[in-house]
C-alpha cells in the first residue's frame, strides 16, 4: 500500500487514477495548479455503441493562462449536462449495474454547479462510495513540487497523450459492454468499469497496481 498520493483533478477519473486511489492511504488532489487546456482535468473517455465517445465539459474562456484549477468557472452557453447523461445512459444502460449505480451520478447532471473542482469533487466522492473506500482525501493547500516528501506525485496523469511511464501501473481486462462488438479498450473513465463489473471493479483496481 502507498502511504500517500498526489493526484491531478480529473472528470470521471480513468482507471489508471483510481488504481492509485484504491492502492493508496492517503490522497491529494491538486488544486493549486494552473489549469491546463486538452487535459483529462475536464475530459472523459468512455465507449458506445459506435466506439470510444469523449466527453469534455465546457468552461467559461480562461483569458488568464494562469487561472488556477480552483478558481475555474464552468461553461453553460450550451446544454453540456443533458448531452454527458444522455451519452453516459445511451453507453451503459444495458451493462449490468448501470441502473444499480446511476441514480447516485444522475444529480449532477441536474444541479449547475459554478465552479468545475465542486462538479468533479462531488463525482469524485461519489466513486468513494461506490467502492466503500475510507481512504484520507484532501485538497493541496498550495502549489508545490514536494521534492524530498515521502509522496507518490502522480499529477502527470492528466496528461491525454498517453506514454505515461507508470512502470506499477497494468491494465487489467474486463468484459465492457460492447465487447462482443469492439476489442477491449483500455483506460477508459472508471464509470465503464463500474457499470460492467460492480463489486468486483475494487478487485481490479487494486490488482491494477503492482507494488
Amino acid at each position: 500500500m502507498i502511504k500517500k498520493t498526489l493526484l491531478p483533478l480529473t472528470y470521471l477519473g480513468n482507471v489508471h487514477v483510481f488504481a492509485h486511489v484504491v492502492n493508496s492511504e492517503q490522497i491529494l488532489i491538486e488544486q493549486h495548479a494552473n489549469y491546463q487546456r486538452k487535459s483529462y482535468i475536464n475530459r472523459c473517455n468512455i465507449t458506445g455503441a459506435n466506439g470510444p465517445l469523449k466527453l469534455a465539459i465546457p468552461i467559461v474562456n480562461v483569458k488568464n493562462e494562469k487561472t488556477r484549477i480552483k478558481d475555474t468557472l464552468i461553461s453553460y452557453d450550451t446544454n453540456w449536462q443533458k448531452q454527458h447523461w444522455r451519452s453516459i445512459v445511451s453507453a451503459y444502460n444495458s451493462s449490468p449495474f448501470f441502473e444499480y449505480y446511476a441514480d447516485d451520478f444522475a444529480p449532477f447532471y441536474e444541479k449547475p454547479y459554478k465552479y468545475l473542482l465542486d462538479f468533479i469533487m462531488g463525482l469524485f466522492r461519489v466513486m468513494m462510495e461506490e467502492l466503500e473506500l475510507e481512504t484520507d482525501i484532501a485538497l493541496t493547500e498550495s502549489f508545490s513540487d514536494y521534492e524530498g516528501e515521502n509522496i507518490n506525485d502522480l499529477r502527470r496523469l492528466n496528461s491525454i497523450k498517453g506514454n505515461l511511464n507508470d512502470p506499477t501501473y497494468q491494465q487489467v481486462e474486463y468484459k465492457q459492454v460492447f465487447s462482443e462488438k469492439y476489442p477491449f479498450v483500455p483506460n477508459l473513465s472508471v464509470i465503464d468499469l463500474l457499470f460492467s463489473k460492480g463489486p468486483e471493479t475494487y478487485d481490479i483496481l487494486k490488482q491494477s497496481i503492482k507494488l
